[in-house]
């Protein structure tokens, strides 16, 4: 999108340009000379799980504040308004409860694991940990497809530039630089990087906001929102916003990101000991709240900013219709282009262009990780050699960096970034919550049961546009036909041409687990699992 077609130009100046190339290299050197310190295949994926407290919640936020969350996050407060802000209380709230009572990272951490899948051999077998390792991977890496266009997305708002062979070239030479500092320092080289990138953020998020009030006025960005959403811009609950199953939905999704997703669990299995990880937890509740509010406001800011600029409106807010997501994407680097002075919006760049790496390097060690400990190395019947599990993950993280570069550049998004994530990593975490929960607090648990679960999981596809657009017709016809019913009448069904993000995640979860329980009452293990220590 070109600015300057609406009479906008970016504040972005040489100056920013020299600012954000100097830190990104700066950065890019430490990782690299980092590698020293790199002896085997634990300190390079867990770090020697020597992880304290502080360092560890800086290092979990770090990673989970990338540019894709501002992005994503912006993106649902532009599109939520205030209503959005639930998504950061669940996620608070759950990770504190996680925090307090221990629940699933705590025993994970006893047992001393570096991936979920290798929980599911202790508990399972074999099989289940190849067919785990096979669908977290292939949930993962389809998961962060996106955000190597949601970096470019920013860079075109932020700097004002329209070309998108410029951005392609940028952004190839940003995941480059993830790939040769990542390849090298693994873990160790993350851990130091984003704590590094976490203070640098913070700072830039909190001038932010205060920039966006300064700008706007926070009565005028309540009574825009007031005037132009009603109740739907503050309610989540309300059935023209977010509606109910979705704040339900969201509360899953709370428990997925600190206790289910791999690239948070491997924090909790790097840390020197079980007291810390709870520690680790409740400190960082504050960090999950802030992550998703911070960048949430920006969308916010963004919205009002453009309801009051008319040439703007027309393109991101038009009358009768809702734009692209692709557009929505793009709201929130529009408007810090136009608050934030020349010096501050370079500083502010690269500490999310930053962070867009330091997500990139944990996201990439991790699915990394669990080809090469999940699914390469059992096959082995005499395992694999330390020095050839660090060669093989490298091969992975290059590999992968290839793929989301293809995949962001050529796949349709079609709906909210938040929402596409959460049904691509569905696809994994619908039946690791039965296979975590019951795996751990269930002795009956069984190998089919498991099995039944992992592969349920694949359901959750339909939630992606662009496999669900076909089969709206059929969507159609069989909601009409719950509708008619009693049932459907009680319920409040209605006929639609398509199914939310938040009804699919909630049916896949509900299928699993049912799953895991039928399965595991009808065909029992021969071999009660060894009881697990909590």
């Amino acid at each position: 999108m070109d600015l300057s077609a609406f009479g906008i130009e970016s504040n972005f100046t040489n100056l920013d340009w020299c600012i954000v190339i100097g830190y990104l290299l700066v950065i890019v050197a430490i990782g690299v000379y980092i590698k020293r310190y790199i002896s085997n295949v634990t300190d390079f994926m867990v770090a020697g799980r020597g992880l304290k407290t502080f360092l560890g919640v800086a290092t979990m936020i770090g990673t989970e504040l990338g540019l894709v969350t501002v992005m994503y996050s912006s993106q649902k407060g532009f599109t939520g308004l205030f209503a959005a802000f639930h998504i950061a209380f669940a996620s608070a709230i759950v990770s504190l409860v996680v925090g307090l009572t221990g629940f699933i990272v705590v025993p994970l951490r006893r047992m001393k694991v570096m991936t979920i899948p290798e929980y599911y051999e202790k508990r399972f077998g074999h099989g289940v940990r190849i067919l785990g390792g096979v669908i977290l991977a292939f949930s993962g890496i389809l998961n962060m497809g996106m955000f190597l266009k949601a970096g470019s997305i920013f860079v075109m708002g932020i700097t004002g530039m329209n070309s998108d062979r410029d951005l392609k070239i940028i952004m190839s030479v940003l995941l480059g630089m993830v790939l040769l500092y990542t390849t090298m320092g693994g873990m160790v080289s993350v851990v130091v990087l984003d704590y590094i990138q976490f203070v640098v953020l913070s700072f830039s998020l909190l001038a932010t906001s205060v920039f966006a009030i300064r700008y706007l006025g926070w009565s005028n960005i309540i009574d825009t929102v007031s005037q132009l959403k009603g109740e739907a811009g503050f309610n989540p609950f309300d059935n023209k916003g977010f509606g109910s199953s979705y704040v339900i939905w969201m509360f899953f999704l709370g428990l997925v990101n600190c206790a289910i997703w791999q690239t948070a669990v491997i924090r909790a299995c790097s840390a020197e000991n079980v007291k810390t990880v709870k520690k680790l937890y409740t400190f960082a509740s504050v960090g999950w709240l802030v992550r998703f509010l911070l960048p949430c406001f920006f969308g916010i800011s963004a919205f009002v900013f453009i309801a009051q600029h008319p040439t703007l409106k027309n393109v991101f807010l038009p009358e009768g219709s809702v734009a692209d997501s692709q557009t929505t994407l793009m709201a929130m680097p529009v408007f810090l282009s136009q608050i934030l002075p020349a010096g501050l919006i370079g500083i502010v760049s690269a500490g999310m262009l930053a962070a867009f790496m330091s997500t990139h390097d944990s996201y990439l060690l991790c699915w990394s990780s669990v080809l090469t400990q999940d699914v390469v190395a059992p096959l082995f019947k005499n395992g694999l050699s330390s020095k050839t599990r660090l060669l093989l993950t490298r091969i992975f993280i290059v590999s992968i960096g290839i793929f989301i570069l293809i995949w962001g550049l050529w796949y349709d998004l079609g709906q909210d970034l938040w929402d596409y994530m959460a049904i691509s990593g569905a696809i994994y975490f619908t039946g690791a919550i039965a296979l975590l929960v019951f795996g751990i607090y269930w002795k009956r648990a069984s190998k089919t049961g498991a099995y039944l679960a992992l592969i349920c999981g694949f359901g959750s596809l339909i939630g992606l546009k662009p496999v669900q657009a076909p089969l709206s017709p059929l969507i159609f016809r069989f909601s009409s036909f719950l509708s008619s019913c009693r049932f459907g009448s009680i319920l409040g069904i209605k006929p639609v041409e398509e199914l939310s993000s938040a009804i699919v995640g909630l049916t896949a979860i509900t299928c699993a687990i049912t799953l895991m329980v039928v399965g595991s009452l009808i065909f029992p293990d021969r071999n009660s699992p060894s009881e697990q220590k909590e």
